[in-house]
């Protein structure tokens, strides 16, 4: 039987980075399950499962090729039904969903901006023009400029969090007493913060 492979958005140095990937690292930790990572730059992509997918992450089980850290989650709580619940059921499932939601209008964009120059810092070297091209036509800038002031926007972001914060003095996780998908969501996010910046 062969074990998992999960393919992960990496940087110089091995920094892995993605916060859609650290969602499939938590997800499969919080499974307790073992897998094999393959740490895969962006200019990479092309060459996992055949090309399949333009993203990362990707988990093969099996032969069975599965991409978006969402659509992992789902596959690894059908297929792994007997581990710990990533959701809890449909109602977790759905809410995850609302947080997924939240946390790439307002909680990505926030990290973006503050960190989007840092990453070009620290991605592979023969990623960068891919990068650079493709990262400063969706801010419709350069990379310096999209990142520039981040100091005076960082209250802007900070209040926009208030309600995690409140959720969260009154409880340990998202997800209640112990952590659910949407916790790995959220901390997804300020893991590619982080490890990038």
């Amino acid at each position: 039987m062969m074990g998992i492979i999960f393919y992960d958005l990496k940087g110089r140095d091995g920094r892995n980075f993605s916060p859609y990937c650290w969602r499939t690292r938590m997800a499969l930790a919080h499974k307790g399950l073992d897998f094999e990572h393959r740490g895969t730059a962006f200019t990479e992509i092309k060459d996992v499962v055949n090309g399949r997918f333009k993203t990362v992450p990707v988990i093969e089980n099996n032969g069975e090729a599965i991409c978006d850290s969402n659509e992992i989650a789902k596959y690894l709580e059908t297929h792994f039904s007997d581990r710990p619940s990533l959701f809890g059921g449909n109602a977790g499932e759905a809410l995850c969903k609302f947080v997924h939601s939240w946390t790439n209008a307002v909680v990505h964009p926030g990290v973006a901006r503050s960190v989007i120059f840092d990453i070009y810092d620290h991605i592979c070297d023969h990623d960068r023009d891919y990068f650079l091209a493709s990262r400063e036509k969706i801010f419709g800038m350069p990379l310096a400029e999209a990142q520039a002031g981040r100091e005076d926007y960082l209250e802007e972001f900070r209040q926009s969090l208030y309600p995690l914060r409140l959720t969260l003095r009154n409880q340990c996780f998202l997800g209640g007493e112990n952590p659910n998908y949407a916790d790995y969501i959220v901390y997804g996010a300020f893991q590619w913060a982080r490890t990038i910046s």
